[in-house]
């Protein structure tokens, strides 16, 4: 239900995150987070466009969160670069549902309203201090780790 844009979007701002006064390269993010270089950057510019992410050109710049991660949740780094649409209307323009939803759009936008409360509720720094057992896609925030 996500694309690929929300999936990379939410690891950027993950690995930004884990360090959140690091400044990284578009290329260390991309290595640390196996997206494609080209991808990232415009993925990126998303969320700076968005207040999300803050960027700085020159030596020693690069990209870092512009909020704390406390207060960034899930839900704003989804609908900055990709905005959940909520179901509202008929999707196939029939006349006789009119603006009311044929039962299987109503389970549908029932679960993306579901989704939208679970990402709301969600910060970024709730995500990096959950535990797991999981093994990360690389070890944020060690990118030299990722290869």
């Amino acid at each position: 239900m996500l694309s690929q844009t929300v999936e990379y979007a939410l690891r950027a701002a993950t690995y930004l995150a884990a360090e959140p006064k690091q400044s990284r390269t578009v290329e260390q993010i991309a290595a640390a987070t196996h997206v494609p270089v080209a991808y990232l950057s415009k993925v990126l510019q998303q969320l700076v466009r968005e207040q999300i992410v803050a960027s700085r050109r020159g030596t020693g710049g690069g990209f870092t969160l512009a909020r704390s991660p406390h207060k960034l949740r899930i839900l704003e780094i989804v609908q900055a670069v990709d905005p959940i649409e909520r179901i509202t209307t008929c999707p196939l323009g029939l006349a006789a549902h009119g603006k009311r939803l044929c039962p299987l759009h109503r389970r549908l936008d029932n679960a993306l309203a579901e989704m939208e409360k679970a990402f709301a509720a969600s910060t970024l720094a709730e995500i990096l201090a959950e535990p797991t057992k999981s093994v990360p896609l690389c070890n944020f925030p060690a990118a030299a780790a990722c290869e």
